[in-house]
């Protein structure tokens, strides 16, 4: 690691004796450390540590009020702090003592009375180490979101690939992932689990790739064995999107498997009530509304009021009442 980032870490020193204090900064300052910090009151350690976010800690054990073990016992409560090395300074070189230091989260020692090059030495070695696994941490960071920010265009393209064919613009599947996203909020999801629903629903008619255009564009009403054949895209899109252990595509696979289900058991599977994952009562509603509020080849677009309507008159019966209710606090009018 080039050593001008080296000495760029930064340091904090807690010690009680001032001589031990003063001796290490006069050893970093000669050495070209520049971001080092110290204080004689461990009490003031949590504190500091969250305001410095050090790269290494100097902890000397025998203080008073608060001794080094009580120190490393509040720090390594907390995860961000156990990645943070501990160099413990010490007089005591008992075995039980090192022990005990090393089974709280001690990285190495260094013991009194300090020796310049050792402390040198161990200082370099744990920033050193610490720096690396930083910016190793980093690099593992980025890659991850680059997959990602990969993942989710592929999903949209997906998507868009299916939904072109019969909405060339792709804002049906824009709305559906918003609408579902907010109706998952509205009942109290987790935001984890509202952002995956709001993502993965674009996908939900990935599966009318498989489904003739003579069907899926029909302006009229379809036959008892055409709309068989449209019933198969639940299937179709869940057999697409199915192995996949990517947790956006697992859901994207329920959706589209289940967002054709009605709470009363007439859904294309015969699933009812709460058989039904909820990934895919949500969805339902979401879709249905979206579909009543815009032209289709079939049909000509419901007013906004007509939309909100019919769903709140099935709920209970097409819908979960749960997600209606929710669906019913969302401004509908922005919706559209």
């Amino acid at each position: 690691m080039p050593d001008r980032i080296l000495k760029q870490g930064r340091i904090l020193i807690v010690d009680d004796e001032q001589a031990n204090v003063r001796f290490l900064e006069i050893v970093l300052e000669q050495a070209g450390y520049t971001n080092f910090f110290s204080t004689r009151d461990p009490c003031q350690t949590l504190s500091l540590f969250a305001a410095i976010q050090p790269d290494l800690l100097l902890l000397d054990l025998h203080m008073p009020r608060l001794d080094g073990f009580a120190v490393m016992e509040k720090l390594q409560a907390d995860p961000i702090f156990r990645q943070v090395p501990i160099l413990v300074l010490t007089a005591d070189g008992m075995i039980p003592v090192r022990h005990k230091a090393l089974a709280m989260g001690a990285k190495d020692f260094l013991l009194k009375p300090l020796d310049e090059t050792e402390a040198l030495l161990r200082i370099k070695n744990l920033l050193e180490m610490r720096l690396y696994n930083a910016r190793l941490e980093s690099k593992v960071q980025q890659r991850t979101a680059e997959l990602e920010r990969a993942q989710l265009e592929t999903v949209e393209r997906l998507a868009r690939a299916a939904e072109h064919r019969d909405d060339a613009t792709g804002l049906h599947i824009q709305r559906v992932g918003s609408i579902a996203g907010q109706i998952a909020l509205a009942l109290n999801l987790p935001c984890s689990q509202a952002d995956l629903i709001e993502l993965a629903a674009p996908l939900h008619d990935v599966g009318k790739i498989g489904v003739s255009d003579t069907i899926l564009l029909k302006p009229g009403k379809l036959t008892e064995e055409e709309f068989a054949v449209m019933k198969q895209h639940t299937h179709i899109g869940a057999k697409i999107l199915s192995g996949s252990t990517c947790p956006l595509l697992k859901m994207a696979e329920e959706i589209a498997l289940f967002h054709h289900e009605r709470w009363d058991g007439r859904g294309y599977g015969g699933l009812r009530g709460e058989a039904i994952p909820l990934s895919g009562r949500i969805v339902s509603v979401a879709d249905v509304f979206d579909a009543l509020t815009h032209d289709r080849p079939y049909k000509k677009a419901w007013s906004v009021e007509a939309a909100v309507a019919e769903i709140a008159c099935q709920s209970g019966c097409q819908f979960d009442a749960n997600v209606v209710e929710a669906f019913l606090t969302l401004p509908h009018q922005d919706l559209v």
